[in-house]
């Protein structure tokens, strides 16, 4: 195949296809935003009232997406959306219902559109329980040939559990930051990243709640999954 054209593709673009052959790239295209042309999946799970998969055009309000799938579950209100899969930071409420869904909207909010999995989580979700659960994924995940995703995902999972289980230390969030330093852009595969951005990103924007486990060993409140 040396020197012959060459493409690569998932099946989302490939269900494109027959749309762009049919009426056009640049009918498909003015579906979208300048810069983001077309359409894109997304696929919503959590907390919402009907989870599901939804075809928009690229650059529709996340909160029309969210109406688009019912809203809330059982009117609670929104406290954070991981955007783009499990390896996309997340970002709270006020952030993401401020944003578009087009990859640069997103990016500029801090995080990635990514697979477009949209994970919704509402007022009653522990954060530290949360990135406990995301952090076992992902040292489980390692297939261990780089050193640092195969030794870092097992410490950023043990330091999260730690905390969960109200043993956390003063230093743990600053060791954290210093393992993901030391994981992210050091592998073969994007695995040790995609560790690393939830770690990172959790700790972040509800680094309240992880204060609050370390200093108490217990929630602020008890959330339904503490």
């Amino acid at each position: 195949l040396y020197g012959k054209p060459i493409t690569i593709n998932n099946t989302e673009t490939f269900a494109s296809v027959p749309f762009v052959i049919r009426d056009g790239g640049k009918t498909f295209a003015e579906q979208g935003i300048e810069n983001a042309g077309g359409t894109k999946l997304f696929s919503i799970s959590g907390h919402v009232e009907r989870p599901g998969n939804y075809e928009v055009p690229l650059g529709t309000p996340f909160a029309k997406l969210l109406e688009m799938a019912g809203g809330m579950k059982n009117g609670k209100k929104l406290k954070a959306v991981i955007p783009g899969g499990s390896s996309a930071p997340v970002l709270p409420a006020d952030i993401m219902m401020a944003c578009n869904m087009d990859y640069d909207s997103i990016a500029k909010a801090g995080s990635m559109l990514g697979s477009g999995a949209v994970i919704v989580m509402d007022e009653d979700v522990c954060m530290v329980k949360a990135l406990e659960r995301l952090s076992y994924f992902y040292h489980e995940e390692s297939c261990g040939q780089c050193t640092p995703c195969r030794e870092g995902t097992g410490w950023l999972y043990r330091i999260v559990h730690r905390i969960a289980s109200g043993k956390g230390k003063p230093e743990d969030l600053e060791l954290l930051d210093s393992i993901g330093n030391n994981m992210a852009g050091r592998t073969i595969c994007a695995l040790a990243d995609a560790a690393v951005f939830p770690v990172r990103s959790f700790t972040k924007h509800f680094r309240h709640e992880f204060e609050h486990y370390i200093k108490h060993g217990k929630p602020a409140k008890e959330h339904k999954w503490c």
